[in-house]
Formats: C-alpha cells, sequence, structure tokens
C-alpha cells in the first residue's frame, strides 16, 4: 500500500491538479500502517580492515587455511571497533539465509533470564520446583529441592549423565527432567546439560507468558534490526532453549556485538551493564583438576559463565554444535561470527587464534589497498563446489521408475526418479507425507521442503515443530552408468544428506549418508521397481 502510495505521489507531481492536504490525508493510513510493522533490519556498519587496525592479508591467510582445514565453512563475520570488516558465504550459503545454532542458542535463552531478572519476573535464587508443582516426583529429594535459576544456567544442574537423550523422548520434558535424580549437590560440579537450558526456557515461558522468542522480540530482536527469526519448541510449547534457535550470521554479530558494548545499542542499555558482565565472567569449572598443559590447550577447560564459555585470550564464546561460534575478545575490540560443520571444532577456533586474533593492532594501519582487494576477491568467490558436471551423461536408465523400499529407520517407502535436461526430480513418499526434491548437474537446484533433514535432535518429541519448511540446495553427479549421486544440502542448518542409488535390473539399492557421520555407517536401503 505505502508502494503504491509514493507512486502516486511521483504521478501526481506530474499533474497539474496536485493538492497537497489531500495527498497527505491519502497517506495517513499507510504511514500509521508502517509504524505498527516490525522493525526493519538493520545492517551493521561497514569498513575497511586497515582503518580498523587490522590486516587485510592476515584475513586472507584466515580464509586459505580454512580451505585447508578438516571445517567446512559456511559463513563468517569479522567486526572491530564495532564495523564489519570481512565477511563471507560460501555458496550456496548465503546472507540472507538463517543457520541452525544449536547451542549457541542457549546464550540467547540466557539473555531472556536477564530480562526477566531486571523485570524483577524472578531471581537467580529461585529454586526449579517452583514453577512446575504439577510435574513433581513424589518424593522431592533434598537436592531437587535446592536445585536454583542460578544453578541451571552455571550447568551445574547435579544431574549425570546429561539426561537430554531421555528427556526429549517424553512428551512433557520438564517432568521427565525433574524425575532424574539428581546425584550431585547443585551448585558445584560442571556437566553439560541442555534440557537443564530448556527448563530455564519453560520457566521464562512461566514467568511471561510468553516463549522466549516471542518474549525476546521487543526486548532484544527488533531494538537490534534482527528479524526472520526461528525457533524449535517442545510439546508444552515452550522453545527449546538449549538448541533450536536460526539466525543469520549477522544477526549473530549483533548479539555478541551487544555484549561486548556491555548491554548498550544505538545509545540505549538494551541490557543491564552488570547482567552482561555477571553473565560473561567464570561461575565454575569445567574440569579442576585438569593438568596445566591440557587447560593451555583447550578451549573448553577455560570455565563456564551464563550459557557462554570461557576462551583462552580472556574472550568469551556463545557455543553450537559442529562448530557455530559468537566469539567476544573485549580486549581486542572485536566479534568473530561463524557458522560452519566440522568434526573438531577446537581446530576450527584455533584458526581464529592462529590468523586473526595476531592481526588485530592497536591503531589504524597504513592503508593496503592491494590485500584489500585480494581479500575481497577471495570473499567474492567463497564456494563449496556441487559435484562436478557430467560430461558423458548415460541414457538415464532411472529415468520414469518408482521403487518400493523395504521398511527402514530413514522411514522411506518409495523413492521415484523423474530426469529432465538437467534438472533430476526425486519424489520420497514418507510413512507422513510425500517429497519432491530438486538436484542439478553439475550445479545447485535450490528448493524447499518439508522433509526433515540431518540433526542431533532427530529423536525428539516435537523436534522440528515451529520451524517452516527447509531451503535445501542439490546437485547429482553420474558415478557410472547405473550409479547416481545425489547431494541435498540443507543450507540454513550445517547438515548434508547425501544418497547413492545404484541399480540392478529391477532393484535399487541406496546408502544414506548424513554429512555429521563422515563417511561412517551408511543406512543402506533395498528396493524393487514397481
Amino acid at each position: 500500500m505505502l508502494v503504491r502510495s509514493f507512486r502516486s505521489l511521483r504521478f501526481i507531481r506530474s499533474t497539474r491538479s496536485f493538492r497537497p492536504l489531500r495527498f497527505i490525508r491519502s497517506l495517513a493510513l499507510p504511514l500509521l500502517l508502517l509504524s505498527c510493522l516490525p522493525a526493519l533490519a538493520q545492517d551493521l556498519p561497514r569498513s575497511i580492515p586497515e582503518k580498523e587496525g587490522v590486516s587485510a592479508a592476515a584475513v586472507s591467510q584466515f580464509i586459505d587455511a580454512a580451505a585447508h582445514s578438516k571445517t567446512e565453512f559456511h559463513s563468517f563475520m569479522f567486526l572491530r571497533h564495532g564495523k564489519v570488516i570481512a565477511e563471507g558465504w560460501w555458496n550456496p550459503y548465503a546472507p540472507n539465509l538463517k543457520h541452525t545454532l544449536y547451542s549457541t542458542s542457549k546464550s540467547f535463552t540466557a539473555a531472556a533470564v536477564g530480562f526477566a531478572l531486571t523485570e524483577k519476573r524472578l531471581k537467580l535464587t529461585d529454586k526449579v520446583v517452583s514453577f512446575f508443582p504439577d510435574d513433581l516426583p513424589s518424593p522431592v529429594s533434598p537436592f531437587l529441592a535446592e536445585l536454583t535459576v542460578k544453578d541451571a544456567l552455571m550447568m551445574s544442574d547435579g544431574q549425570t549423565p546429561d539426561p537430554t537423550g531421555m528427556v526429549v523422548k517424553d512428551s512433557n520434558w520438564a517432568k521427565a527432567f525433574l524425575a532424574l535424580p539428581i546425584v550431585n549437590e547443585p551448585g558445584t560440579k560442571f556437566l553439560y546439560n541442555s534440557t537443564g537450558t530448556y527448563m530455564l526456557s519453560a520457566i521464562v515461558t512461566k514467568v511471561t507468558g510468553q516463549k522466549v522468542i516471542d518474549y525476546l522480540r521487543p526486548r532484544l530482536f527488533e531494538p537490534l534490526g534482527i528479524a526472520g527469526e526461528d525457533w524449535e519448541t517442545s510439546p508444552q510449547d515452550a522453545n527449546t532453549g538449549g538448541w533450536g534457535l536460526r539466525l543469520k550470521t549477522e544477526d549473530m554479530a549483533k548479539f555478541g556485538q551487544l555484549y561486548l558494548q556491555r548491554g548498550k545499542w544505538n545509545g540505549k542499555q538494551i541490557l543491564p551493564e552488570a547482567w552482561v558482565k555477571e553473565a560473561t565472567t567464570m561461575k565454575i569449572m569445567q574440569d579442576p583438576d585438569a593438568p596445566q598443559a591440557k587447560k593451555d590447550s583447550s578451549d573448553w577447560l577455560q570455565g563456564y559463565c551464563y550459557q557462554m564459555w570461557r576462551c583462552r585470550h580472556d574472550g568469551v564464546r556463545a557455543d553450537g554444535a559442529f562448530g557455530q561460534y559468537i566469539i567476544m575478545l573485549p580486549d581486542k575490540d572485536a566479534v568473530i561470527a561463524i557458522t560452519a560443520e566440522t568434526p573438531d571444532m577446537q581446530e576450527e577456533i584455533n584458526l581464529v587464534w592462529q590468523y586473526l586474533l595476531p592481526s588485530m593492532q592497536n591503531g589504524p594501519l597504513q592503508p593496503d589497498p592491494d590485500a584489500d582487494t585480494r581479500l575481497q576477491r577471495k570473499l567474492s568467490a567463497l564456494a563449496l563446489p556441487p559435484p562436478p558436471l557430467t560430461t558423458s551423461p548415460p541414457s538415464d536408465p532411472f529415468n520414469g521408475k518408482t521403487f518400493t523400499l523395504e521398511p527402514n529407520a530413514r522411514k522411506m517407502q518409495t523413492i521415484s526418479f523423474n530426469l529432465i535436461g538437467d534438472l533430476c526430480q526425486v519424489t520420497i513418499k514418507g510413512d507422513t507425507a510425500v517429497y519432491q526434491l530438486n538436484f542439478s548437474d553439475g550445479k545447485w537446484a535450490n528448493g524447499t521442503t518439508t522433509r526433515p533433514g540431518p540433526n542431533l535432535l532427530t529423536g525428539a518429541v516435537n523436534h522440528d515443530v515451529g520451524l517452516p519448511a527447509f531451503r535445501t540446495a542439490g546437485s547429482y553427479r553420474w558415478i557410472d552408468d547405473h550409479t547416481l549421486d545425489l547431494v541435498l544440502r540443507y543450507i540454513e542448518s550445517p547438515h548434508t544428506e547425501t544418497m547413492i542409488c545404484h541399480l540392478v535390473g529391477n532393484k535399487i539399492n541406496v546408502d544414506v549418508m548424513n554429512s555429521f557421520n563422515y563417511g561412517r555407517n551408511p543406512v543402506s536401503l533395498v528396493g524393487i521397481q514397481q
């Protein structure tokens, strides 16, 4: 409506009958509607590396090292003095796409707790059991009765082992969590516990009447110009808390910059400075008895805060499985946001310490336009290439065929193939729905699907509830005349699924692999042509 009004302005100005007062009245409703819309996404300011005391050549070296590491980088953004000095996305990942954050979500749940504390809706000393009177076991053990909000924030719930895998299979996660024994006095021993973070999310929902994502929207997301976020929910319609949030890379960087600025944004105190300090200082050591040499080489033994980790080099970070990082370096006035898939998260962060950390100097550097140009060329050319183009494709042995599959863990009942030019359409019938997936020869075919992709939490009740259809990029290649390799990237997550389809007469073998299994344990499916 507003766009049409502005077009009308251009038209009316070209006529002799333009009446300003009438026109202003005609704009009143569109402008009122615009004022009611959520805040538009706001980009961070951009700058040149050398202006902010960083060597562009060192950033290029980081990019080169990333290409030869175990980590598959999907994006990174480097902020110095509050300005973006380098950013890149490895195609088919892109700036407008969200990315599954896994446990980086925990830091946002902690921020929600911080807002609730500020608004005096709860206290750190509140007992967890006080929020769930209808879900308590009988009897309530002394340790369970002692468990506080603060204990859950600092990952010292007292349970062992991590109960997440058991809890999320239940239809009532809070009740299942509270039913498990607490063997260590709360607050005394660190144990990573993702459902402990879920309990914090459920507590915020109890005291505010809103899911964490809705509670954060006017307090955090909108002030920072973050839009389009989504977050999985539990069977009780609370956000999962410990995982399941999806944001864009720049949104991650904004969150880190907010904490670096002690909770202030555009001159306004969004989070209290005292809370930011409290949330980012060490509360408990992960392994107090670890030898010093081990501590010196590990970013997981520097102490834990409130749903954040202390790093070496006096840093603090939000940290998610497979290498989702928001690294905050107060001494350097820097934030580094990374999305990735890696089997070695320590190696990934080591690249930051090796190349980016020493590149940061106290004052501006001499201009280096050649290095800046080389860096920009590298960043603009970043890509995860699809399988190579088939130079001599076979005579489509799969085309038009449908195969009935034997019962399998993937819940795939049938698979069909339709090849049109360089496009291969694969239709999979599951136990509850039919999914069509698109793959191109030698390039990525973008699409969407409601078919769940690979994820660590696939066994959870309510898995993926609260999320829209998944964006995908698919490509294929012929391995030989009877073997088709299908690569499907879920490009708003770290993960990829590969299906190698081999035809033998009227039978098909399909080896299905998740990228985070790193080539181990494919699921082999067998089918026969209908």
